[in-house]
């Protein structure tokens, strides 16, 4: 079985480092592990900024100010969840929209899923949803945002695309 170690940021991938459980002998090994949870915790708040780095650089689809700028993404939106038996980590981005009844919404949290699917080289699951109590429509959008074949969908077409593209462009 494995458990999760840490996180590494390479150039601007995120990869996942994995090492295999074994069980703790005497007091060295109990040290050992009392380091490796401080390890994770600090590798968990580098994965974190990382992917706020990642979003917060995602410009809104109707004005010209990023996401971080209009406060929509912001540093504790983000929660890294402990790994599953399988390894497999689940990132949960919440942002915020500006307006209760916003429409691009959903297309917000199409640009938050392609960026970080393109800039996540481990095995994560990603969980994107408004902030509760922050759209009129939350439950309908979070379903749409987090359904693989919706956003295959939007993908295949080539106006949304190039919209999504547009947004996540990052800037010279």
């Amino acid at each position: 079985m494995l458990s999760f170690i840490r996180k590494l940021a390479i150039n601007d991938k995120i990869r996942d480092g994995l090492l295999p459980n074994r069980a703790m002998e005497n007091a060295e090994d109990i040290l050992k592990v009392k380091n490796q949870k401080e390890l994770i915790s600090k590798d968990e708040t580098e994965l974190k900024e990382s992917i706020y780095d990642l979003l917060r650089t995602i410009k809104d689809p109707e004005k010209p100010q990023t996401l971080e700028q209009l406060d929509v993404v912001y540093e504790d939106c983000i929660n890294i969840q402990e790994a599953t038996p399988g390894g497999i980590t689940v990132i949960r981005v919440e942002f915020n929209p500006t307006v209760p009844h916003c429409s691009l919404a959903t297309l917000i949290g199409l640009c938050i899923r392609v960026k970080l699917e393109r800039h996540l080289l481990a095995i994560f699951k990603l969980d994107i949803y408004i902030k509760q109590g922050a759209h009129s429509t939350e439950q309908e959008i979070n379903k749409q945002i987090n359904d693989k074949e919706r956003i295959a969908a939007a993908m295949e077409n080539p106006n949304l695309r190039e919209l999504v593209e547009k947004c996540i462009k990052e800037e010279e």
